[in-house]
């Protein structure tokens, strides 16, 4: 039987500049489902991204009536842990309605938000085909980019000593921006909730 896991975790500020703070959140997918290209995948997303998700879900799947975000409110405090805490709950029933859809299940622009750490205008770029890379090659690259699983750490390494000793490299043209590379995702069996 397939089944999805996804959690919204680990809420973190960030400063954008001097002035500008946001929050970003953890998200984590396990799952079996034929749907997915990589069975688990870590991910930091703040909250002006699931907004951009949901609004291109909706305008590629007009009959659905997609589920809504936690409300923007002006009262926003990101000091107060029951403000973040409320979000954060907020945006995993978000995901874990959307994941139970085939439909929306079938939007690329989905798996790019939940596998990769492209901004929505790579993603954008890379589903109408203006990239050099396919959404697979965007999932795969990320993924190697940032494997924080013990075995998957084994593996970078043999594969690590297998490349060197390669005489071609690839060109995809993807390239890593900062974010994907200092996630700090973090997984393991005994850590893994249900």
């Amino acid at each position: 039987q397939e089944f999805v896991t996804v959690l919204v975790r680990d809420p973190r500020t960030q400063k954008e500049d001097s002035w500008h703070s946001y929050i970003d959140y953890e998200i984590f997918i396990h799952t079996n489902s034929m749907c997915f290209t990589r069975k688990t995948s870590c991910v930091r997303r703040r909250f002006r991204e699931f907004v951009w998700l949901r609004q291109r879900l909706q305008s590629n799947a007009v009959l659905i009536q997609l589920p809504e975000l936690p409300s923007k409110t002006p009262f926003f405090n990101m000091n107060n842990p029951h403000h973040v805490d409320h979000r954060r709950q907020g945006l995993q029933e978000f995901l874990e309605k959307i994941l139970q859809d085939a439909l929306l299940l079938s939007d690329s622009r989905l798996h790019l938000f939940l596998q990769t750490q492209l901004s929505p205008e790579d993603m954008e770029a890379c589903v109408s085909g203006q990239t050099k890379y396919s959404v697979a090659d965007a999932i795969h690259k990320f993924a190697s980019l940032n494997r924080r699983f013990p075995i998957e750490d084994e593996e970078r390494k043999k594969g690590k000593n297998d490349a060197e000793s390669d005489s071609e490299s690839s060109s995809s043209g993807l390239r890593p921006s900062d974010d994907s590379i200092s996630c700090g995702c973090k997984a393991s069996p005994a850590s893994e909730e249900s």
